[in-house]
């Protein structure tokens, strides 16, 4: 996997893919663009998603909507390192078994999201969820 960061001005930054993707990011907090830390936290929350919903259809659940919400604290003094995060999965669909979608989530966090284990080596990581049901 390659990528590419190209100094735009100022604190803005465009990143290059190697799948073709481009993205801007905002050294200035977020000012113009998700900043870096923003990225690496929905990179968490967009990787840990993927497994769980992969888990929940191959489990045959009838998922309609999955959104991992993501919060985290940070250190004050620079390096401004996460310290915690918690992904809080919303699942909605009909008749989700609650254990199938505790195992999914739990799975992603210990066994398979390869951001948050890659995090979680020196992140506190925590997971938590409801179900929606919609029938």
């Amino acid at each position: 996997m390659q990528a590419s960061v190209k100094w735009c001005g100022n604190k803005t930054f465009l990143g290059l893919s190697n799948s073709g993707h481009n993205i801007v990011m905002d050294g200035n907090g977020g000012e113009h663009a998700p900043s870096p830390m923003e990225m690496v936290l929905m990179g968490a929350g967009g990787c840990s998603s993927v497994d769980v919903v992969a888990a929940l259809e191959e489990a045959n659940q009838n998922v309609l909507g999955c959104e991992a919400q993501l919060s985290a604290e940070r250190r004050e003094q620079a390096p401004r390192l996460f310290t915690h995060i918690n992904i809080h999965f919303v699942v909605k669909g009909d008749k989700i078994d609650e254990s199938i979608v505790a195992a999914a989530v739990k799975d992603s966090l210990e066994k398979y999201c390869s951001v948050c284990l890659m995090l979680g080596a020196g992140v506190e990581m925590t997971h938590s969820y409801e179900i929606q049901q919609l029938a």
